[in-house]
């Protein structure tokens, strides 16, 4: 039996598929030089992500070595995380209004994210915009 199934295993079409040459952690950021080439069954290798649309995400879980990357396994990199300070900046023209607050999850870079005004005690619906400051959507 087990002679039987190391043969179907073997008779499998494969094709050539960008896999990771390293082990990523979480947070981590993968570039292009994190991938390498190997034979993968086809359903394996058709849902794999190219190294091109990788590069500069960052990774949602622990990826292994030798494992494709898939869409759902990355994302854009986080610049707003959950409980960290971030001021809180309300521009309207020529006007800008700054409040030191507290981040309730996480953003990449144009995410919604909700913020505590640590002034008001009042939960805003805010963008992230860069590391550690978001601003306030236009009402």
């Amino acid at each position: 039996m087990m002679i039987a199934l190391a043969l179907l295993a073997a008779a499998a079409p494969t094709a050539d598929a960008p896999v990771l040459s390293r082990t990523v952690e979480k947070g981590e950021m993968l570039s292009a030089s994190d991938f390498t080439s190997a034979p993968l069954p086809f359903a394996l290798a058709r849902s794999a992500t190219a190294p091109r649309e990788a590069a500069g995400q960052e990774a949602l879980r622990r990826l292994s070595a030798g494992n494709p990357v898939r869409v759902n396994d990355i994302a854009a990199p986080r610049v707003i995380r959950r409980g960290e300070a971030v001021t809180i900046a309300l521009i309207s023209g020529a006007l800008r209004i700054t409040a030191s607050g507290r981040s309730l999850g996480d953003a990449a870079r144009g995410q919604p994210v909700r913020v505590l005004n640590l002034s008001t005690n009042r939960t805003l619906d805010a963008v992230a915009d860069r590391p550690g400051q978001v601003r306030m959507i236009g009402q």
